[in-house]
């Protein structure tokens, strides 16, 4: 019997001239039927903390560090799954046609939703709107996905309205610092965001800096180089 799943994708430092060196694009993905459930439940992580914002990893600091710490024990403690594609900036080369920074983009957006949809389940997924361009992004995503039958629905969606986007921007968010910090590229860091690094990498038990094998389904990293 087929499953229902909801992709909820969002980009971190992704623009060409942002000054971050690596572009990352990821996801969360839960059962249809999960969804109310896990939702009521971060919601009272929030209102246990007396926390009102949107949740961010610019919202990480010490003050908010025990509602996140407790967030990122319910995510590893529920079926939702994480994937996420990372490359370095510096890589890419806009000599080569196919190349160009834009192709790109939408490259590591196949790349994020090939590998881990199947045949034998659905997906309805969800992008975060970042600007004005959004709505041309959506039908070229639609169409360079256009093979997968698996995929019954596209659209945009604002942040504040998906904790599940949200979720997606701080495990991403984590994943981007740990990366900077091991470039040299953070300075002053926030000990907040280094215990929340660290509680991910403990329950996730896999290096955050290398691609994690396919069959790691709960969190699951793809670094793609071009070189």
């Amino acid at each position: 019997m087929s499953k229902t799943f909801n992709i909820y994708c969002d980009e971190s430092t992704h623009l060409k001239n942002d000054g971050h060196p690596y572009m990352l694009l990821g996801y969360v993905s839960i059962a249809y039927p999960q969804i109310k459930m896990a939702r009521e439940q971060i919601k009272a992580i929030k209102t246990k903390h007396n926390y009102t914002g949107e949740l961010k990893w610019t919202n990480v600091h010490d003050a908010t560090y025990p509602m996140y710490n407790e967030l990122i024990d319910y995510f590893f403690m529920t079926d939702m799954k994480f994937r996420v594609v990372i490359v370095d900036k510096s890589q890419i080369d806009e000599t080569r046609p196919e190349y160009t920074f834009n192709d790109f983009y939408f490259r590591m957006y196949y790349q994020l939703l090939h590998h881990l949809t199947d045949m034998e389940n659905e997906y309805n997924v969800f992008f975060d709107i970042k600007d004005t361009c959004s709505h041309n992004k959506l039908h070229k995503l639609q169409e360079i996905l256009r093979w997968n039958s698996s995929i019954r629905h596209f659209q945009f969606i604002r942040s504040h309205e998906s904790c599940f986007v949200q979720l997606a921007d701080i495990l991403m968010g984590a994943i981007n610092y740990n990366l900077r910090i091991e470039k040299g590229d953070v300075e002053g860091k926030v000990i907040a965001k280094r215990k929340i690094v660290d509680k991910i990498q403990e329950h996730a038990n896999i290096s955050l800096n290398k691609t994690t094998p396919l069959f790691k389904k709960k969190f699951n990293l793809f670094f793609i180089s071009l070189k």
